[in-house]
């Protein structure tokens, strides 16, 4: 399939927005206009991919008030202005790629839905982990009768303790007021994720959770309130200087996580950001709120039942998964699949054959250019099935995040509205 000549304009010039752009770029797509309120990111973004200046934009609404200049648009701004971008975007005809979390807020999400629906645009929420090749095959096992019925699933996301302290303590993800809840902001991926697995959304919600360990309580005596002035720094898991200096040389981390400190990429670079920036403060005297452990509990129309449970203190690594049916079970850990068959007594592993992490640096195990892909060809054919999911489908994931949300900070079980 042939995307030559589809047009791109692109609202977040961030990492996740430059990304999506240079994998449409290699894969014939033309990138035509951006907008981004960085001025020195701007800049390096319309360089790059040779945009005019008359169509380089400090903002998303100017971007959008230039009226329809190509086909489709990735918007990978803030969270908090997602809404009202992609509400815009679908009113003036363009085909959307929307990095989640889809809104923050439900009557956000059910406005995007509504915009899209009237406006008959394509919408792709980035569920990038409904596209990597371990998904796949992970899925075609279960519709294959694999392991029976599908009975229960337990999930874990990793989070990883240098990526938490750097997104969701020091970064921009760290207040739910400013942002939001954790599980929207980093978990409505694997929500999502475990629906698709059910084919379903659950009917029932419980969660527990809070902030456990990033808090000024917890702070040790004699700690700074920057790493470059404290004596416990060099003993400190979290300490700032030793994971970005560790990123120097090395291309993959200098895009992702020190181009999120600094564009200076040198040890003075890094240090004067610590100095004066976010990423430098103590993470007990951080103005975080958001929870540092979750889990979610989820019991589906027939009975079903699954755990999710994401949390801070891991390494960063790979989702596990285990997959528990009347047949047989799968465990999966984001490479490898190992299913154990009851009827037979066979044990098998299927090498699905990721080699990159899971994690945003890494593609998403294939799941970022997957996306792209499968975008860019719904675009150019206007064949919409090529997407794995619709506005509606989002909705419903999401929907699932903020009845998790209500049950942790209620102690209820919270029922979930079904798709219709």
């Amino acid at each position: 399939m042939t995307v030559d000549g589809v047009r791109l304009v692109v609202a977040g010039a961030g990492l996740r927005g430059i990304g999506y752009a240079r994998h449409a770029a290699a894969t014939g797509a033309r990138v035509v206009a951006v907008a981004e309120p960085d001025p020195a990111r701007r800049a390096a973004f319309a360089a790059e991919f040779g945009v005019p200046a008359e169509h380089v934009y400090a903002d998303w609404a100017d971007l959008a008030g230039a009226g329809r200049l190509a086909e489709a648009v990735v918007i990978a701004t803030q969270d908090q202005t997602h809404a009202d971008a992609a509400v815009a975007f679908a009113g003036l005809g363009y085909h959307i790629l929307l990095e989640k979390p889809m809104a923050t807020t439900e009557p956000d999400a059910l406005r995007i839905t509504e915009a899209v629906d009237r406006a008959g645009v394509m919408l792709a929420v980035c569920h990038v982990l409904r596209y990597t090749p371990y998904t796949q095959a992970l899925k075609k096992l279960l519709d294959e009768d694999a392991i029976g019925r599908l009975v229960n699933v337990q999930h874990l996301e990793p989070i990883g303790w240098w990526h938490f302290a750097h997104s969701f303590v020091r970064g921009h993800w760290n207040n739910s007021e400013t942002s939001a809840p954790l599980l929207l902001t980093k978990s409505c991926h694997d929500i999502d994720w475990l629906l698709y697995l059910f084919g379903t959304a659950p009917s029932r919600v419980s969660s527990f959770g809070g902030l456990t360990h990033f808090r000024p309580e917890q702070r040790p005596e004699g700690a700074a309130d920057r790493c470059l002035d404290c004596p416990l720094e060099p003993r400190c898991a979290y300490s700032a200087p030793r994971l970005y200096r560790s990123c120097l040389g090395d291309p993959a981390r200098e895009f992702w996580p020190l181009s999120a400190v600094t564009r200076d990429h040198t040890p003075d670079g890094i240090d004067t950001a610590l100095r004066t920036g976010p990423y430098g403060r103590c993470v007990y005297d951080a103005d975080n709120n958001v929870v540092d452990h979750q889990v979610v509990a989820m019991e589906f129309p027939d009975g079903a039942t699954c755990t999710f449970t994401m949390t801070a203190f891991t390494p960063m690594e790979n989702r596990r998964t285990r997959l528990f049916g009347t047949h047989g079970q799968l465990d999966g850990d984001g490479r490898l699949l190992h299913l154990t068959d009851f009827r037979t007594g066979e044990q098998r592993t299927v090498d699905t054959g990721l080699t990159a992490g899971g994690t945003a640096a890494d593609g998403h195990g294939g799941g970022d250019e997957a996306i792209m892909d499968a975008f860019l060809g719904a675009v150019a054919t206007g064949n919409a099935k090529l997407l794995n999911s619709d506005a509606a489908t989002s909705l419903a994931g999401h929907r699932v995040v903020w009845a998790a949300e209500q049950a942790r900070t209620t102690g209820t079980i919270t029922a979930t509205p079904l798709p219709a």
